[in-house]
Formats: structure tokens, sequence, C-alpha cells
């Protein structure tokens, strides 16, 4: 079984040439806005290999001239993949870290509980423990320290780093504000090791490792940027689409205290290593014309007409030859021969994409839908991550396969049991006693049960405690009934809801296990039950907590195990995005309009999911409620639409249709 094909998701084949340059001309014309060395990868896997590389080569070439190496080393989920690599070098007798010195970039503090999430800890497990560093050569803040004894020991850190003889190699990650270590933005370029307060939106990007925004830990110990610019060398990873935006700021905008990993490039032997993902909004991948001659996709077209709409202000059909040749785009006009040609083909393109039958009209001509017509009614089966995700990603898309007469089911992933408050179990426990009482039917034994829980919850739970099974249970059901609640508001038959509670998702932790057969085989035997003619499923890989996209991986290896299926010939199946981010308009494939009732329609859906209101612990850096999220979206989608010329709706949910191969 494969359970990363949604790595393999391509929505553009972007030419190599873009990211790997062929000669010194080519890279110097195509990097023209980057102002730091960057290396780009098709994958994380390739990058972290491309680093493990360089840093044996490093420890290698200080161990032949008998000197000690010595690494700036942070914890975090960037360099996994890279200390996986390291220790199979060593484990395969490659690779000595006899003469390597560690010294930890940055540990939280205080951290209360060695188990709860922790750099020192990460690196101990990941690469300390499994090679053959002497354990006086790891160097890491000390997370239990008292606060009088930090400012001697930050002095202290950096002497031992002086001693030691400067740092050969540090290796950064950059969070979602531009910080690299714990340097919060506003953070000097003079400064040096100390305890940094982490900012809100540093703190909310821990949430996902900690079971409420109460323990996650309100300060770091950091080495700092005067630290990190007297390394003499400096490598910064970064790895998935959730960090495009603040890439493009670190390389290609000004040095900025506002986004601290900026300063790197003033670093004399600095580089970024990237995946595509990444990489994606740097102007030699996203707006190519700009630095050089394109290979004109039609994807790529429409992405540069619409950029085009909105550097001159004006729709599509109104842009003129002027406009193209003034900003860099007449090798459109070569190719077409006027503006005109282009602007009706984009045109029309985007017009096709609009359909308010999303599973297909029928009867009608469908050679330029979206969806075909026939079989109708079809068997649409939606997959949700959470019990919540159908209604707030395509709530709209949702309600109208309902209505227009399709067998629609409905499969959620997981429980989504520990993004319930306690306060909410509670709640519920005391109407559960209150009606068993009511009913004068007292059931000791569930009496009895109801009060352990309760007491566990009140009395016994303490920061990093799972919850106990009882817990978890009634956890679960809320979101179940929250679910059920809004399936039947949409009009959905009861015996077509789903729960599948795959077995990854159910450690009652934020850490979640790993993908499975079992998982597999839980979906496989619902789509071969089914047998659907159209699936949706979330293709939302920036889910800050990762679910998402083992969800996505789940239903896609189970596809693709069955895509040689009769049923399967005759199956579509379509991407949807969640609460974090909505495709780009270049590569939407099927776009739902909905009225302004539809809209209050599909907010209605996603009430009926009360624990995941304000109380709800994962709502991430934003602070919208996700009805709110959603709204936002869908009607930004409806005014990118507008603006481009074509018919103006209130809202406008998006797809993209995902191609199996073989």
């Amino acid at each position: 079984m494969n359970f990363d094909l949604s790595s393999k998701i391509t929505l553009e084949r972007i030419p190599e040439r873009y990211y790997r340059p062929g000669d010194a001309f080519e890279a110097a014309r195509q990097t023209r806005f980057e102002k730091l060395h960057t290396d780009i990868y098709t994958s994380e896997k390739d990058g972290s290999h491309a680093i493990a590389k360089e840093i044996a080569q490093l420890i290698k070439t200080k161990a032949s001239k008998n000197e000690k190496c010595v690494l700036a080393l942070s914890g975090g989920s960037s360099w996994l993949s890279v200390y996986n690599d390291l220790v199979s070098l060593y484990k395969n007798g490659e690779l000595s870290f006899a003469n390597v010195i560690v010294f930890n970039v940055s540990e939280f503090y205080p951290v209360l509980d060695s188990q709860l999430h922790s750099n020192s800890l990460l690196l101990r497990e990941k690469l300390i423990n499994k090679v053959d560093i002497a354990p006086e050569a790891f160097f890491t803040p000390d997370h239990t320290m008292a606060r009088s004894e930090i400012y001697d020991f930050c002095r202290n850190y950096e002497m031992e780093i002086e001693q030691a003889g400067g740092i050969d190699l540090a290796l950064l990650s950059v969070g979602l504000v531009g910080n690299v270590g714990y340097n919060e933005p506003g953070s000097q370029l003079s400064s040096t090791t100390r305890l940094m307060l982490l900012d809100d939106a540093s703190r909310a990007t821990l949430k996902g490792f900690y079971s409420s925004k109460n323990d996650v830990p309100a300060s770091a110990i950091t080495i700092g940027l005067s630290t990190i610019m007297n390394a003499r060398r400096v490598i910064l990873s970064a790895w998935g689409e959730h960090k495009a935006s603040i890439i493009k700021e670190v390389v290609e905008g000004k040095v900025n205290d506002n986004v601290p990993a900026s300063f790197l490039q003033t670093h004399k032997n600095a580089s970024v290593v990237l995946d595509l993902d990444a990489a994606q909004l740097l102007t030699r991948l996203s707006h190519p014309w700009l630095v050089g001659p394109c290979e004109w996709t039609d994807k790529m077209i429409r992405r540069a007409i619409v950029w085009l709409c909105e550097k001159t202000d004006k729709p599509i059909l109104k842009l003129t030859n002027k406009d193209y040749n003034q900003h860099g785009l007449d090798e459109l006009l070569s190719l077409y021969g006027s503006a005109y040609d282009v602007n009706i083909r984009i045109f029309n393109d985007l017009q096709r994409t609009i359909t308010g039958w999303p599973g297909g009209k029928p009867g009608a001509d469908d050679a330029n839908r979206p969806e075909r017509a026939r079989p109708y009614p079809k068997k649409v089966l939606v997959f949700s991550p959470h019990p919540d995700d159908d209604v707030i990603s395509m709530g709209g898309t949702f309600q109208r396969v309902v209505d227009q007469g399709h067998e629609v089911h409905v499969a959620y992933q997981t429980s989504g049991n520990i993004a319930v408050g306690d306060d909410e179990v509670i709640r519920y426990i005391a109407l559960f006693k209150n009606v068993i009482n009511g009913f004068n039917n007292a059931d000791k034994a569930l009496l009895e049960k109801l009060d352990r829980a309760l007491n566990f919850l009140l009395n016994e739970k303490k920061t990093g405690d799972t919850d106990t099974a009882d817990v978890l249970f009634l956890k679960g059901q809320i979101r179940r009934e929250e679910a059920r609640a809004a399936c039947r508001f949409i009009g959905l038959k009861p015996e077509n809801v789903h729960f599948l509670d795959l077995p990854f998702y159910e450690t009652g932790k934020v850490q979640k296990g790993k993908l499975t057969e079992a998982d597999v085989r839980i979906v496989m035997q619902l789509l071969d039950t089914v047998q659907p003619h159209q699936i949706f499923v979330a293709g939302d890989l920036a889910d800050p907590h990762g679910t998402h996209k083992v969800c996505l991986n789940a239903a896609l290896a189970a596809i693709d195990e069955l895509k040689l299926k009769e049923w399967m010939k005759d199956c579509r199946i379509w991407m949807y995005r969640g609460a974090w981010a909505e495709w780009e308009i270049d590569h939407i494939e099927m776009a739902v309009p909905m009225s302004p009732e539809q809209l209050r329609s599909k907010r209605n859906s996603i009430l009926k999911h009360q624990s995941q209101m304000e109380s709800a612990p994962f709502m991430g850096n934003d602070e919208r409620l996700f009805w709110q999220r959603a709204e936002d979206r869908n009607q930004a989608t409806a005014d990118l639409y507008k603006k481009l010329g074509l018919a103006s709706y209130e809202a406008i949910e998006a797809f993209v249709e995902y191609k199996t191969e073989g």
C-alpha cells in the first residue's frame, strides 16, 4: 500500500529548469528576485537527503583534520527526516559523530513535564541517543532551572559555544511569523542567548502539541540572532505550502526585524532549502514570466491573466495589447495573435468551471461542464476528516447534491474527540444525571461511571494527562451527535452517515499514530460497499494539525487499492479545501456558487457543531470562528470571479479533480 499519495499530488507540472537552472546564467536570471541563496527540491525527502549529505561531509572533513565539528541543531518536525538520514549513515558504518559537539538552538521554558513537547527530548530521541555523540558533547538549556539562574545560564551558554570554537553549522527552521529559533519579531541583530517571550502567533502554532492553550509555554530560551550570524554556515529549511508565504518574505522581501529570518540575507554563507510546496510563491515558480521565457500551459496562462487583471484592475475582457506589453506578457500575444484571443480563451475556461449542478446536470450537454451528466442519480461519498469538515468546507455543495436527488453518503474519518473541551463534557454529564434521576429510573452503575468521569475532569486531571476511556467516549459521542444534527438539517438519510473512527487517531493524545493498513482497510470496505460515482475528499494539505493530510492519504491509498474495480472506472474524485486555505484560481476546476440564502443555510449547518465554537481547543492561528472563516473564504472566491468579469455570486466553493495513477 502507498501511504503517502498526497505528496504526489501535482496541480501543475513545474518545469525542472524553474527550480534547477541548467547553468550559472540561467540561475542568475531565474533567481534575480531572491536575496538569499535558495535550493528547491521536489520533496522534503530529497531536500533532507541533500542537507544530511552536506552535514556528513562537514563532519568527515573536520574529523580528517582532527577537529571538532560544532553543530547548532533545532527541534521540531522540519528536521526529523534529516536526523533519520544521519542515523542511517551511522548505523551503516558510513559516519561517526565522535568529533561532534551539539548545541540545542532553543528550548521551551518552563517545561513542567519532560514528556511534554521538548526540543531537547526530541533531539535525544531522534539523534543524540542513536549515534556515538558523547553525552557531555550535547549542550541544551535546562527547562527546569530557577528563574534566578536564567541570566547566568544564558551568558555561560554563549561562553560554551565560544570555547567550543564557535558554530560550524546551524540548522534552523522558520516559524510562520518569520522567527528563527525563538527569536520573535522585533528581535535585535545584536541579541545573544536569552529568555524570549513567545508571541501569540508562535504560541498558537504550538497549540497542536498540547491538550489546551493554557498548557502552551509562554517563553523559550533561544540562541540569539548574533549567535546565528556568527555561525560559519547556516541552513534554513521549510517544507509544505503553509510555509510558502513567510518564505517569500524571507527570501525576496527586505531585511526587517519583523521577519527575523530575513537577517540571513546578510550572512556570508547562509542558504534556504525548500520543497516545491514551500517554494511555490517565489517569483520563479509563481510568476515565471517575470524572470524569463515560460512554458505556457493552460494553467500558467490562466494564472498570468488573473495576475494581469489584478495589476491593471481590469476584468479579463477589457485587457488590451498594451496591458500585455507593459507587464511582460507580450510572449502570449505572439503565441495567440492578440489580447482578444487570449482574453476570450481564458474567460471561457473560467466560465466553464462554474456549475450549480456539482453532481452533473441530467439531460444537459456536459461537454464543457466540470461533472458528467450521467449516471443520474449518482452515488456520492463525502469524506470528512473531522465530524464538521464536510459542512465547513463544502456545506453548500453537500446541500446541492442532496437536494438534486443523488444518493449521498458522508464518512467521518475520525472521532474528533480530543477537540472537545472538558467543560462540554461536564455540562453533558450534569444533563445525563439529571435526566436519569428525573425519569426516576436510576441506573446506579451508569451514575457511578458518570461520577468517576466527572471527578476525573474536575479534580484529578492534570496538565498533559490523557483523558480516560469513558471521557474520550463521551467526547466522541458529542461530536457524533453534532454531525448527525448537521446531516438532518441538510436532509441526509440517517443510514447514509458513517463513522469510521480510524485507528491512527484514537490515541487520546494530540500526537497521533501512523497511518497503517488497518486504517486503509476500513476506508476500502466502505468504498466497496457504497461503490460511488463521485467522491469528495479533503485536499487541505495546509491543515496545521496534520490530521487532514493523514485522512487524505487514507482515502487515496484505499482508492489506489481499488482502482482496478469496475465501479472505480466510472468514479470521479474531487478535492475540497478546509478552513485554512482555498485553491488558487488557476487550479480550480469546479466552482459551485451559492446565493445569500444558501450561504446562510451553510452557516446554520456549521452551527450545529456547538462544541467547535469559541471553546474548541484547536482553533489554529486564526481567531475567527469556523463559520466566519468559511464564509470569508467562499465570498472572497466569488469576489475574485466577479472582478475577473464573470457572474456575480454571494459565495463560491471550489474543487480540484484528483486523477488516479495507472
